[in-house]
């Protein structure tokens, strides 16, 4: 009985955990199958504009290693993770609410209106840093290393889950043509979706008393280091340390092969296959079905066998550049029929290299430190993803909206250079072992921190 009681807490905890994580799925789902559709091809405005303000966020990353360590040093009634986490669910969800008038301004040229854009992202930036990191944060401190794996897969399916809802919402609610009334009743429901989604992460957390607080300062190895100045640590740290560089390269250049297609691909399926809103909204289930089936796949795999989260890793990036290589034949040869297998596959090895990755994140962090080491691969995670969003607007403006080259021609490079990304990372990954990792780092940043204080 007592046994089957601690499995019914373990499979409690977990979905705890898990459920927050429909909000970010929700938003990113808008931002990422609707608003840069809509956007860039129904409402005209360049692409490279609307992927700069979607990447904006990703750009705020450094906020995570300062929200990291807020959480650190500023406990808010005894908790550390679950007051940011809150406070920036709100900031974040808010945005939506403006993003359809906004966008509809943007397209008849009004200046307020692309200075009130870069200033909605620029919010929802700081508000999305503040829940990644305490959002992992907590993940780290309350899972085991054994369990952690599984956990991983059930956080990040609930994700994938809340961005399948969002596509079938979005695909039932915005027909085959543009209607902004009905787009906005849609935005409008994120913040409620957002906060709901958080409830049950309520009480995950052990308030902790004064005297547990200040045990727990002197514990930590950054405790003399403020906010602010934990960036320059954690520069500091990818500069000097080979293993955290390694790492950092990694998750840098995996997630920029990986989401390199995300901002322009449903305007790829418009643009050259000519499909609808209805249609290219399904791109989301279809991608989102596959890392879904991925996560749990290898959820499952990875706690019940021996199997190493590198190689988990590795053969998720490996298999995902294989569906990008499908995605490219599609746009060269023109075969819409190989846009569902690439979509599949990718999303498939995805949610492999997704419990691999997140999983390694989780491992690689020093006691004490937590907050800063999350922040740091947070950050990496981000500058890939941000830099895949402008670079893919930036290269659709450059090749295709300028004529260089045809839309077939130009959409085919594209996605041929995210095989190459992914290619990349996989070899930086080659580099990276979480044993040395900890036997070298314990000093290292030690070192960057009296540094960092003294500074």
């Amino acid at each position: 009985m007592a046994n089957f009681l601690r499995v019914l807490r373990g499979i409690s905890d977990t979905l705890r955990l898990a459920l927050p994580k429909i909000g970010a799925g929700w938003m990113f789902a808008l931002l990422t199958s609707n608003f840069n559709r809509v956007s860039i091809f129904d409402l005209g405005i360049a692409a490279v504009v609307i992927t700069v303000m979607i990447s904006m966020h990703n750009f705020l990353s450094p906020f995570q290693v300062v929200f990291g360590r807020l959480g650190d040093r500023y406990p808010i009634l005894g908790l550390r993770r679950t007051p940011y986490f809150l406070m920036g669910s709100l900031i974040a969800s808010l945005v939506f609410t403006a993003l359809p008038s906004v966008a509809v301004a943007m397209s008849q040229g009004q200046i307020w209106a692309y200075v009130a854009g870069f200033a909605l992202m620029l919010c929802f930036g700081i508000g999305f840093a503040s829940t990644g990191d305490s959002h992992h944060s907590l993940i780290a401190e309350v899972t085991t290393s054994e369990r952690r794996g599984i956990v991983v897969a059930v956080v990040w399916t609930f994700t994938i889950i809340s961005a399948i809802a969002a596509a079938i919402v979005v695909k039932a609610t915005m027909g085959d043509t543009l209607n902004i009334a009905e787009m906005q009743r849609l935005y409008n429901l994120t913040p409620l979706v957002v906060l709901v989604a958080a409830l049950p992460m309520l009480g995950m957390e052990k308030r902790r008393t004064a005297a547990e607080l200040q045990t727990l300062a002197a514990q930590s190895q950054t405790a003399a280091v403020s906010p602010l100045k934990a960036i320059g640590v954690a520069v500091k740290m990818v500069r000097t340390n080979d293993q955290v560089r390694a790492f950092f390269g990694f998750v840098f250049f995996s997630i920029l092969g990986i989401f390199l297609q995300d901002a322009i691909l449903e305007v790829f399926g418009a643009e050259v296959f000519g499909m609808t809103i209805k249609q290219t909204s399904s791109f989301n289930t279809l991608w989102g079905s596959g890392v879904l089936g991925g996560m749990i796949l290898m959820g499952a795999i990875s706690s019940t066998t021996n199997i190493s989260k590198k190689l988990i890793g590795q053969i998720g990036g490996f298999g995902t550049a294989f569906g990008l290589g499908l995605l490219t034949m599609s746009a060269m040869l023109q075969q819409q029929s190989l846009l569902t297998p690439a979509l599949v596959v990718m999303g498939l090895f995805t949610g492999f290299y997704n419990v691999g990755a997140l999983s390694m994140m989780m491992d690689m962090t020093v006691e004490g430190s937590t907050g800063l080491y999350m922040g740091m691969w947070g950050m990496a995670q981000s500058f890939g993803m941000g830099m895949s969003s402008i670079l893919s607007g930036a290269l659709k403006s450059a090749l295709i909206e300028t004529n260089l080259l045809s839309a077939t021609a130009g959409y085919t490079a594209i996605f041929g250079l995210e095989v190459v990304l992914m290619i990349v990372g996989m070899a930086v990954l080659r580099n990276v072992n979480v044993q040395h990792f900890r036997s070298v780092s314990k000093a290292d940043l030690t070192l960057a921190m009296e540094q960092g204080a003294s500074a």
